[in-house]
């Protein structure tokens, strides 16, 4: 059956975790917080499981790890709240953090909270019922809010260890190896053939920067009547790194394979030529204007990897299925696309030469 991405992602079903015990935590932590609390768990996401808080006042977000086993270094909430801590400082588009919590007495799994934000969440890259001029406002949006997080000085932000920038592919490749194989259900030959291939086929790094590691229309808030990105979302992947694994990690929606569920990560193929939506030449030479490059070299090898690192992280939410700790009633259909993301990575492996 294929879903309506919109509707099963947007919007909040019951909580799976207890308000009083929070609202005390909170109420003793965050000026001017005021019971009486409601907890609502939003529908999206995949990873860390999210909240919505609403007191008369004001409304919050919770983002919290998942109950159960987790695989080593997932699901790091501390470096989400540190880095988002960082950004809001430095007036970038973030929902501003609060608090973090590392007793899991409170909801039964570390937590960090964080403001609300209005706005609009578009589950499908093309951002369906625009206009061709909203619609391609808000992809320059886009564009120019990555620009504008690579350009940012990490070192005055206090961030110069927040990641080691030199090797961040090789690190990357070797980091979704581990995870896969540790979460690997089934043998992938194109995955196998990636992981032999892309070591030896890492891009020299053309400096380093704060990347988001997820960068995507639906990890962005729209503000409600324009197409201003008010919050971009889930920096739980973020760090120090190459920004051209980042930038051409955001570009993999031109080439995503379709999911027959619709319940994957959302695809451009079929809506390229929708008014609005920019040729990926055009889109990637923005990029490189706003960052003072003059091209974006390696591209084949970038998008290898990225599909790669895509498959291996699906992989991971294939493994929280199994082991109970899924985020999302949707997250095993989702995992599905681990084959034809693989294939696709191994496309444009070739096409590098491999």
């Amino acid at each position: 059956m294929h879903i309506d991405r919109q509707q099963a992602f947007s919007g909040t079903v019951a909580a799976d975790i207890s308000a009083a015990p929070l609202a005390e935590y909170l109420a003793a932590r965050i000026d001017g917080f005021a019971g009486p609390l409601t907890v609502e768990r939003f529908k999206g996401g995949q990873s860390n499981p999210s909240y919505l808080l609403s007191t008369p006042e004001r409304r919050y977000v919770l983002r919290r790890k998942p109950f159960g086993r987790l695989l080593p270094s997932a699901h790091a909430i501390e470096r989400e709240y540190r880095i988002t801590l960082a950004l809001s400082g430095a007036g970038f588009p973030v929902a501003r953090p609060h608090l973090l919590c590392t007793d899991e007495s409170i909801v039964g799994a570390p937590f960090y909270v964080m403001d609300h934000v209005a706005g609009r969440i578009f589950w499908e890259p093309c951002a369906p019922g625009l206009s061709a001029a909203d619609r391609a406002a808000i992809f320059a949006a886009l564009n120019a809010t990555l620009a504008r997080l690579h350009s940012l000085d990490y070192a005055s932000l206090g961030l110069a260890d927040f990641g080691r920038p030199e090797g961040y592919v090789a690190r990357q490749i070797g980091r979704w190896s581990e995870q896969y194989r540790a979460s690997e259900s089934e043998r992938i030959d194109d995955m196998d053939r990636l992981i032999a291939w892309l070591p030896g086929a890492c891009p020299k790094a053309t400096g380093a920067a704060i990347v988001h590691g997820d960068f995507r229309l639906d990890n962005c808030i729209v503000d409600q009547a324009g197409h201003r990105i008010v919050a971009v979302l889930d920096w739980e992947l973020s760090t120090i790194g190459d920004p051209l694994a980042d930038f051409t990690y955001h570009l993999m929606q031109w080439f995503m394979p379709v999911s027959e569920t619709g319940s994957g990560v959302g695809s451009l193929i079929g809506h390229e030529a929708d008014p609005g939506v920019p040729a990926l030449d055009d889109y990637v030479a923005v990029y490189a204007r706003a960052t003072g490059r003059a091209a974006i070299p390696d591209l084949n090898v970038y998008m290898a990897y990225n599909f790669f690192r895509l498959a291996a992280i699906l992989q991971g939410i294939l493994g929280r299925v199994r082991d109970g700790t899924a985020a999302n009633t949707h997250a095993a259909a989702m995992a599905r696309q681990v084959r034809p993301l693989a294939a696709t990575a191994w496309v444009f492996a070739r096409k590098a030469g491999a």
